[in-house]
């Protein structure tokens, strides 16, 4: 009779357990978060729906000495990470601190590309889940968040548009990044992650 009360005992803590890690609410990242040298790969690649690839390749950011200040490099960028971790002032941010399941919220995005062409993204965002998501990087607790909504431009481009991002908490950022838009399908995983 006391094994069993044992074992039950034990069978609940970890039930417990089990569902606090599924109802897990995340804050967004600190300063003290980060460590020099922490680098994340991703591979990218974009194809139409006629299977035109109009992107391929990887993306690096590494976590380095910048000045007095740890640095993110972004491409030929390096910019402090005291930037990356200000609170988000937007009334309608890509990620709505804190992070939990079942949580929405509006996104909107203005931006302008390289050749000077305008955009904006309008979408409504869902956290769907938080489990166990695996990329080529590793096994990751990640939350699924969805976006859908409309993309335009100022040269006439107007699409529906789908986004499923997964966020992991353990690495700061997503994982995996999955976007539909009209005929333009996009994927973008996470293949490295080291501290």
């Amino acid at each position: 009779m006391k094994n069993q009360s044992i074992i039950l005992f034990a069978l609940v803590m970890l039930s417990a357990c089990h569902n606090n890690t599924k109802s897990s609410i995340t804050q967004q990242p600190t300063l003290a978060d980060y460590s020099l040298g922490e680098k994340w790969v991703w591979k990218y690649k974009g194809v139409t729906s006629e299977g035109e690839v109009r992107s391929d390749g990887t993306d690096t950011r590494q976590v380095v000495k910048f000045g007095e200040v740890l640095g993110m490099t972004i491409g030929k960028d390096t910019i402090p990470v005291t930037d990356i971790v200000k609170p988000e002032t937007s009334e309608t941010p890509k990620y709505d601190w804190p992070l939990e399941v079942g949580k929405t919220w509006k996104y909107e995005n203005n931006w302008t590309s390289q050749d000077g062409t305008t955009g904006n993204q309008s979408q409504d965002a869902e956290v769907l889940s938080y489990q166990e998501e695996t990329v080529e990087a590793g096994t990751f607790m990640a939350y699924t968040i969805k976006y859908t909504g409309k993309t335009t431009n100022s040269r006439g481009y107007s699409a529906n548009e789908t986004e499923v991002c997964l966020y992991a908490p353990s690495v700061k950022t997503f994982i995996k990044l999955t976007q539909n838009q009209g005929d333009f399908n996009y994927v973008e995983e996470l293949i490295e992650y080291s501290k």
